[in-house]
């Protein structure tokens, strides 16, 4: 059984090698190529954003007719409808118009036109890199995630002051759930068709509880810094139970950062957010018998037949290789001893009843043969 010790410095390590697997996408060209797009598209207000929504809410990354052949090398497809966003009028100030406007500047907005631009979607040409090309949702499922994503739950609104409620991923406006400071409430989408990507969701806004909360310690962060720690430490929480979310986790936090510094920084602050989210799932998991649920007393190993004994031994052979918990590692290593110790036993059995009831074969003989001796 792992000690204290051992214990935390594997979950130092789970922060650290994510750290590393992060920075390692972030250095990588496609990377790079990908925050150069970023940097060719407008950044636009609250209001833009807003107006781009209500015309069209599937709507990703947008420009103008003459930017998109220009910057992207692609074209507006015939008959798409425009999306309209404002744009200021901005004009230069006379001697009057400052003084009745109460301002020295010498060029003011008096005014907005609406000007057409474009969503992806509705050109054609070179590919265009989005957060989608790092962000990939087809996770593995996984046994007992389930049982797990409710027990977490059930814990978090019966054992602490937060709310978790689920509601339908079309109410969501394709996120997948969403942590609300003022109401101190967790929202899921609970038609999430995979089931360890709904315990990743989870896992993501308990730690915006923890970290960004109206009273938590970071929240003030810059929204970067928040979305990498939430997902980093669901990250370290999956693995901890032996679910690779890497193919989602590393591009969305990358997505997110975008450089070196951002993501350092934000992750040297969640090692004590880390450590309790794991806590919490070991104690769940060892409720639930999640940790225990192969083990088989020595007597019952005796009663399985052959088939049966095999079929567990590979199955325990497959959990070995797949958690990368210690101390479920360590506990599955000693079924496996056992399961391995039973069926060596029959083996020799066997041949000491094959050879009691077939004399005439003959043994090994100990005995040098003398005839290969020079």
């Amino acid at each position: 059984m792992p000690s204290k010790a051992d214990v935390k410095a594997w979950k130092a390590q789970l922060v650290a090698q994510a750290e590393q697997q992060i920075l390692k996408l972030t250095d990588s060209d496609r990377f790079k190529q990908y925050l150069n797009t970023l940097a060719k598209f407008h950044h636009y207000s609250a209001r833009n954003i807003d107006l781009i929504y209500a015309q069209n809410p599937q709507a990703t990354q947008v420009a103008g007719f003459k930017q998109w052949q220009t910057a992207f090398n692609r074209t507006v497809n015939r008959g798409a409808k425009a999306i309209r966003i404002a744009a200021p009028i901005i004009k230069k100030l006379t001697p009057a118009e400052q003084k009745r406007l109460d301002t020295t500047d010498e060029r003011a907005i008096v005014g907005y036109r609406y000007l057409p631009v474009f969503d992806v979607s509705q050109t054609s040409g070179e590919p265009v890199l989005s957060s989608k090309d790092f962000v990939k949702e087809n996770l593995a499922d996984h046994q007992n995630v389930t049982s797990l994503y409710n027990a977490f739950k059930d814990y978090l609104n019966q054992q602490t002051d937060l709310k978790v409620s689920e509601v339908p991923l079309a109410k969501l406006n394709g996120a997948k759930g969403y942590f609300q400071p003022s109401t101190n409430e967790i929202v899921i989408g609970g038609d999430e068709p995979d089931n360890a990507l709904k315990l990743k969701t989870l896992y993501h806004e308990y730690a915006h509880s923890q970290l960004h909360g109206l009273k938590s310690a970071f929240k003030d962060r810059p929204r970067a810094y928040q979305e990498t720690q939430a997902e980093a430490v669901a990250y370290v929480a999956m693995q901890n139970i032996g679910v690779d979310t890497s193919n989602y986790s590393l591009g969305y936090v990358a997505t997110w950062a975008k450089d070196k510094a951002v993501i350092h920084s934000a992750l040297s602050e969640i090692q004590q957010v880390s450590n309790k989210v794991i806590e919490l799932s070991d104690g769940l998991t060892k409720q639930l018998g999640l940790q225990e649920a192969q083990k088989e007393p020595e007597h019952d190993l005796k009663k399985l037949s052959a088939h049966d004994l095999n079929k567990s031994y590979r199955g325990l052979q497959q959990q070995v290789q797949q958690t990368t918990n210690p101390q479920q590692k360590s506990d599955l290593k000693n079924q496996l001893n056992d399961v391995h110790q039973e069926i060596s036993e029959r083996t020799q059995k066997q041949l000491k009843a094959f050879a009691e009831k077939n004399p005439e074969i003959k043994q090994p003989d100990s005995t040098p043969d003398q005839s290969l001796k020079r």
